[in-house]
């Protein structure tokens, strides 16, 4: 598959390099999970509903859910969460190496994101290529059948491999329709690796990047541009906004394309929660 299988392999191939996250977080599996927020729910007659008691998925922190082709993962929900409204699910993908837990840890999304109404899900890490993609693309799916969840609003994102995976889930063809909002960070693909793949229709994106990144040196700039072009931005246009992010100019609707350079080295989660969470529940104000 040539640049499209070397765009998903690189990262994997520092698995060494980045599994030294073991040595910088915790690496005992389970433990207390992380506090769940409750969230306010709406009653506006326009909020879609599942039917009572056609989703049997639990309130709470549910751990290690079925596998799928050996990748599991566990899922958070809003503290009080109502099994008969839909709510958006957020998809968390580890860095390599990396199970579902650590990335849990490394993130800090779970106590915001609850709040914030959405359903969370971590994926343990497996060796990326473009199955592996695929099959990390099915688990929104069988989420979507326990947990009343809306699948045309599901957010990914990850760090490192997580990055990358959340990345090629945007365009690899059997898996684009699968994400509605990408946040990708420190992704190992460069923007020639991009340019083997057709543009999508226009999605909101958020690339994620360090400009101190010494394993994927500015990557992040790379990839960001090439969005840009694809959402129709004008490139040559950008307005700084806080956090050391760029929202280009110009961009389709439903094609917000922001660059947020941060100043950690390629381990470091970015200090972004608050302006992620924000963009994957209204992208449209960063256009």
């Amino acid at each position: 598959m040539g640049l499209k299988c070397q765009a998903i392999r690189r990262a994997s191939l520092f698995i060494l390099s980045t599994s030294l996250f073991c040595l910088l977080i915790a690496c005992t599996e389970n433990g207390t999970p992380p506090q769940l927020e409750n969230h306010t729910y709406s009653n506006t007659p326009a909020i879609i509903r599942c039917e009572a008691g056609s989703r049997p998925g639990l309130a709470g922190a549910i751990d290690g859910k079925s596998p799928v082709d050996g990748i599991r993962y566990m899922v958070r929900t809003p503290s009080n969460y109502d099994a008969t409204v839909t709510h958006p699910l957020l998809m968390v993908y580890a860095p390599a190496g990396q199970s579902r837990w650590a990335s849990e840890r490394l993130t800090g999304l779970t106590t915001a994101a609850t709040g914030a109404g959405f359903v969370v899900a971590y994926a343990d890490h497996k060796q990326l290529n473009p199955a592996t993609v695929e099959q990390l693309g099915t688990i929104p799916g069988l989420i979507a059948k326990e947990w009343c969840v809306d699948e045309s609003r599901v957010s990914v994102t990850g760090h490192s491999d997580g990055g990358t995976a959340s990345l090629m889930l945007a365009v690899l063809d059997k898996t684009k329709k699968v994400p509605a909002v990408i946040a990708p960070s420190a992704a190992g693909v460069t923007g020639k690796d991009l340019e083997a793949f057709q543009c999508r229709s226009p999605i909101p994106v958020m690339i994620m990047h360090s400009k101190h990144d010494s394993l994927f040196p500015d990557w992040g700039a790379q990839t960001s541009a090439w969005w840009a072009g694809c959402n129709h931005c004008d490139v040559t246009k950008t307005k700084t906004i806080e956090g050391g992010c760029r929202i280009y100019q110009g961009c389709a609707s439903g094609g917000a394309t922001l660059y947020c350079e941060g100043t950690g080295s390629h381990r470091d989660w970015p200090n972004l929660n608050r302006m992620m969470l924000e963009f994957f529940t209204h992208p449209e104000k960063f256009q």
